[in-house]
Formats: C-alpha cells, structure tokens, sequence
C-alpha cells in the first residue's frame, strides 16, 4: 500500500458496497484517493501497467512496511461507509425519481392515445385535452432551471405508435426552450407536434406497419398523409399555423421533401423544428425495428450525412440539448465499465446520468453515475446493442423502442401527465 502514487490505475477487490467510490477500478487523481484506499484495511493492491501513467513507488523496508500494514489493518473505515452509504442514498433517490417520471410517461401517453382515440367522436373535447395537456407541459418545462430529458428504459406501457407523437412533441419543446421562443409560439408548437401525424388515419394500416420498403403507389399514397392530416386539421378547427406543421413536417432543408418541395427558409421555423425531431424518432424507431439506429447513431447520422436536410442553426440546437451520447446509448467507460445513458440535463448535456452494468449487484440496485459529480469518468465511446454481450444487453435493457420524457418533479408538473 505504500507504493501507490498519483497516475496508477489500481483495482479494488472488494464488492461495490465496501468502498466509497464509484468504480471498483480506476486511475489515482490525487492524494485523498491514496488516502481512503489505505484506509480499506487492504494489505496490497492490484494495478494495471498498461492504464497506468507511472509505475509503483519504490518499496519501503520490511519492517516500516509491516508496521503500516499493523496500522491499515486496524482501519477506523466509519468515514468511508459513511461516503458509500451517501452515495448509494443518492442512487435511491435518482431511481426513485425515475419511477416517478416513467409514471408521469405512462399516464402522458395514456392521455394521448384517449385523444387520438376520440378525435373523430368527440373532436370539440379532444382538441380541448390536447391543448391543455400541452400547455401543461410547456408550463412544466418552462418552469424548471434545467429540463433533464429520460429514456424510458422500464416496462413502461406497449410500443404504440402513438408514441412517436409524445416523442416529436418532447423533443420539439425541448429546443423550443432552448431558442428561447414565446409561450404562445411555444403552443402553437406542440399543438402541431402532437398532431404532425394526424393524416395516418386516412392511410390504410398495411401501409403503416408495412416493414420492407414500399413500392412507388404505396409511397404516393403514404406521403398523401400530410395533405389528409391538414384536412382532418380544418375539420378540428386548428390554427392556420399548426396547419402548417401538420402540412410541412416531412418538408427538408436542400428542397428534397415532401409534399410541396419546400426549400429553406419558405419551410415554417416551427415546422423545421418538428421536421428534425420526426426525423430523428423515425431513425431510432422505424416500422420494422431491425432497421432501428442507435440514438447516438442517429444523432451521427443526420448531422455528418444528411445535415443539408435540415436547418442547420436548429440541428446544432439539437444536438446540444440531447450531447453526443443522447439518453438510450450504450456506452464504454474508459476504465473498460459499460453502462446506458438515462438522462442528459440539456444544461450539460456531456454530464449525463448513467446505469452501469456491475454483475455482483441486482439489475433493480444498478448503480447509476451521474457524471457531474464524479471527474474522473469520462466516457471512451458508444457501443452498438449487437456488440454488447447478451448478459450486459438484458441487464441495462434498453427498451427496442426509445421513448423520451422530463423530470416532471415541480409544482403543478404532475399535472401534465394527467
């Protein structure tokens, strides 16, 4: 113990609850370090040579060596399982919180399938609910100092589709904070998210759910959806501007969409916003779930390949709320952890919240990193499902469809999943 210096990458064999820190292997940052894990009552100390920035200090004489493993042996530890115990209490809390905002999803979503269920028999009424679910929302989000966007990686409710629309809804009204854009524009923005798709209930279901790619009448018929959805919108007496979303939610940047070839800024802002939120959910959750791209991939995808499709000031806007590794990526810690992306806090979006897979603790007491309070980890990069070993894969589980909600933990925030 008396050979570690700042630079090892040491490994501790002891289990996740008999020290405090939050990896059981990592590289020393400084002294206090040094100091805690002599004081775990440990006589020696596995390092890595090849992670290490320098090798072990000399070795002291046997007899001073000795009378310091009398000392080590006899540790007064009290400090150090009163860190771990602190620690693991706020790993309860943040996984306490996650049942709270996956409820909150679930009754959202509940509430927008009651309104896209009920639109053509009680149409007054559910234009009535989702107004007022969405004013609910954007008062929650507005509300709060930082938005912090989860993945829903539970057993929260089925895979409808109609969560695609909570998903285009949350991600449209995350960067709408972040631009800063009025409360009324604000509405009038998640009006048309929520109902970007309303069209598909004119377009026969083989079509919807058809998994290989569709034939030329079968793709006319389909892109038919955002003239049949604006129609559906005048019946509902919707404002001419969430018209506009309805009808330009498939319109891209370079002139290439659909259904009027809308090239730059003749597409709406709002629906430019809407255009890059459905975009990505659509790469993340296609039909055929085969075809499903990682969210970092996704975020990949449609900045370095297709980034001329979109409103490139609002695609940098959304990639700074969601970071480089989005909620719902699987990714590698340097020291070799791997672990899921649960939560990004849009503010320091490169300080996520991540579930760490360990195989000595239970999935339901998974330890989860929030990496603006440890410095030393850093994340080395995102790994594919299919790379990750079948045991690591079922015990983060991520879900095949990613879903996206926000903390609803203010006043009055629990409202809007009402």
């Amino acid at each position: 113990m008396d050979q570690l210096r700042i630079g090892l990458y040491i490994h501790l064999d002891l289990k996740w609850f008999d020290h405090p820190f939050s990896f059981s292997n990592f590289k020393i940052k400084n002294e206090a370090q040094i100091k805690t894990i002599q004081s775990l009552g440990l006589k020696s100390i596995r390092y890595d040579p090849v992670l290490s920035d320098f090798n072990p200090l000399p070795q002291k004489t046997q007899q001073i060596q000795e009378t310091q493993v009398q000392v080590a042996a006899k540790p007064d530890i009290s400090p150090v399982l009163a860190a771990k115990l602190a620690l693991v209490e706020r790993i309860q809390l943040q996984r306490e919180a996650a049942a709270r905002i996956e409820n909150a999803f679930v009754n959202t979503a509940k509430t927008i399938h009651g309104i896209e269920k009920n639109l053509f028999t009680m149409p007054a009424e559910t234009v009535r609910k989702a107004t007022q679910l969405v004013d609910q929302i954007i008062d929650s989000l507005l509300s709060s100092p930082e938005l912090a966007i989860h993945a829903m990686i539970g057993k929260a409710g089925a895979e409808e589709m109609y969560f695609h629309s909570l998903n285009v809804t949350m991600l449209s009204l995350m960067m709408a904070r972040d631009i800063e854009l009025p409360q009324e524009v604000v509405s009038t923005l998640g009006i048309g998210a929520l109902f970007h798709d309303i069209g598909h209930k004119e377009i026969p279901s083989k079509i919807l759910m058809k998994k290989d790619p569709l034939n030329q009448a079968e793709r006319h018929l389909f892109e038919m959806h955002c003239e049949y959805g604006v129609g559906i919108g005048q019946r509902l007496g919707l404002t001419p501007a969430v018209l506009a979303i309805i009808r330009e939610h498939h319109e891209l940047f370079d002139g290439t969409g659909y259904p009027s070839k809308l090239k730059g800024e003749a597409i709406g802002l709002l629906s430019r916003i809407v255009v890059i939120a459905n975009h990505y959910d659509e790469l993340c959750n296609p039909v055929n779930i085969n075809d499903a791209l990682t969210p970092h991939e996704a975020l990949s995808t449609m900045f370095a390949k297709l980034r001329n499709k979109f409103d490139q000031k609002m695609l940098q806007v959304f990639i700074r709320c969601l970071g480089v590794y989005p909620p719902g990526t699987i990714v590698q810690f340097s020291n070799g952890v791997i672990g899921m992306v649960v939560t990004v806090n849009t503010a320091k979006p490169m300080k996520p919240l991540v579930l760490i897979y360990d195989a000595d603790i239970p999935r339901d007491e998974a330890i989860l990193v929030d990496m603006e309070c440890e410095a030393d980890a850093n994340i080395a990069k995102a790994i594919r499902p299919a790379q990750v070993p079948r045991e690591i894969y079922n015990y983060l589980s991520p879900r095949k469809r990613v879903n996206y909600y926000f903390d609803p933990s203010k006043p009055g925030q629990e409202q809007a999943a009402r």
